[in-house]
């Protein structure tokens, strides 16, 4: 029964992914918003919604390093696994305003999860946490980054970076009905969070059946069946030559991840850092640091396959050095 409920939470997901993508693309289109800020809002918010579930449960519980650890596994699995895997399939291109504005913020927001969580850099004796009013800085933070870049990028008719690789404009279909939009998006989204979760309780108890400890359970299933529906979209928009918003995604969903849901984490209940350590903090840094070189290799504005199986391999590293 595992095995028929894990294949029903695949199809899911995967049926999710396409009717999101889809859905998010028309939406795109009508309002003529570029399919990155769709990616970075829409999208990357609604795929955060199980990292959003666990952690703010988890606070509410005093779990706080479950709450803190889930979101800093997630963001590691978002740019070293899915941004891997996407461009071992297909090299992904970047724009000026990507690498000027977007992969910067998320430098920047890693570093702010840093400083914030390190109490003891600053206080001899402190405990490392994320307090009350940490929580309600981040919040703002988003709010106000999320305002500059819809603003910044605005409304436009210049074609996407996916498009100037080559592919078909989205414009060039027939517009989708509002209602259909609204269903797909919707329904796209529905089938990614239960289809995410059916699929990880399964895995799970699965995994747990042939003797695997609770502890690889937590750092590969736990963080990863969580960032599935970051996995599932963000392959599923690329295959349909939509780069951008594959892009958006995992950029939007690890900013979404440390401001949004850490902020309102710790708004509700300050959390402490607990078996969470430095080098995971540093690995998250690592990332998105990572992320803004691959901009700069051999002049070239994309994330080539190479760099795609670089990722792949720091991301079995680290997971090597947590089991180890």
């Amino acid at each position: 029964m595992d095995i028929l409920l894990l294949l029903i939470g695949l199809a899911l997901i995967l049926a999710g992914a396409n009717f999101l993508t889809d859905g998010s693309a028309a939406l795109a289109q009508r309002f003529r918003v570029p399919e990155f800020i769709i990616g970075l809002t829409i999208v990357a918010v609604g795929t955060s919604t199980p990292e959003l579930v666990v952690s703010v449960l988890s606070a509410i519980a005093g779990k706080s390093d479950v709450a803190i650890g889930n979101v800093v596994g997630s963001n590691i699995f978002n740019v070293f696994l899915i941004l891997g895997v996407c461009a071992l399939i297909r090299p992904m291109p970047l724009t000026a305003g990507n690498i000027r504005r977007d992969i910067p913020f998320g430098v920047a927001t890693s570093l702010l999860l840093l400083i914030l969580a390190m109490d003891s850099w600053f206080r001899t004796g402190a405990a490392d946490r994320i307090g009350r009013l940490d929580g309600v800085l981040m919040l703002v933070i988003y709010l106000l980054l999320m305002t500059y870049t819809i603003r910044s990028t605005g409304r436009t008719a210049a074609p996407s970076a996916s498009e100037s690789a080559g592919n078909t404009p989205a414009d060039t279909r027939r517009p989708m009905a509002g209602w259909l939009m609204a269903v797909m998006i919707l329904g796209g989204l529905a089938g990614l969070i239960f289809g995410g979760e059916m699929f990880l309780d399964n895995a799970t108890a699965l995994a747990r059946r042939m003797g695997i400890s609770e502890s690889l359970i937590a750092i590969t299933l736990v963080a990863g069946g969580t960032s599935l529906p970051e996995l599932a979209s963000s392959v599923v928009s690329l295959v349909k030559g939509k780069s951008d918003m594959a892009l958006g995604n995992v950029i939007g969903s690890n900013i979404a991840n440390i401001l949004l849901i850490l902020g309102l984490s710790a708004t509700i209940h300050p959390l402490t850092m607990g078996g969470i350590t430095l080098v995971d903090l540093l690995v998250v840094l690592l990332s998105s640091v990572v992320l803004f070189l691959a901009a700069f290799t051999f002049r070239r504005r994309a994330i080539d396959r190479w760099e795609g199986a670089l990722f792949l391999i720091i991301y079995a590293l680290y997971i090597a050095y947590l089991i180890r």
